[in-house]
């Protein structure tokens, strides 16, 4: 029978991570209290060190600062696509206005 993957919420990995980066818990020692596994935490672990000095994650991040960026480059590719469409929406208007 295959064991169920379970899911971690962001807070959740956000804790038990900083036990290691904070808190000068081994990494095995933060397993255990936290009931997770080793790779996982060290992966939480890196995560959470790299947004510290600045890297933005390609996964959801856990630090407040990197979700407002995530956000804000979200909103960024959202706003660049409307533009790109009415760009060619301008153009076709354009290329008809000049067949007439």
């Amino acid at each position: 029978m295959t064991k169920k993957r379970t899911n971690y919420s962001t807070e959740f990995k956000n804790e038990a991570a900083s036990l290691v980066v904070d808190k000068n818990y081994t990494i095995t020692e933060a397993c255990h209290a936290m009931d997770v596994g080793y790779t996982a935490m060290r992966r939480w672990v890196a995560q959470l060190e790299s947004e510290r000095t600045g890297t933005t994650p390609t996964a959801k991040a856990f630090t407040f600062e990197q979700q407002k960026i995530q956000a804000l480059e979200a909103r960024i590719k959202q706003v660049e696509w409307e533009k790109d469409i009415l760009k060619k929406a301008t153009a076709l208007l354009m290329l008809d206005t000049i067949k007439r």
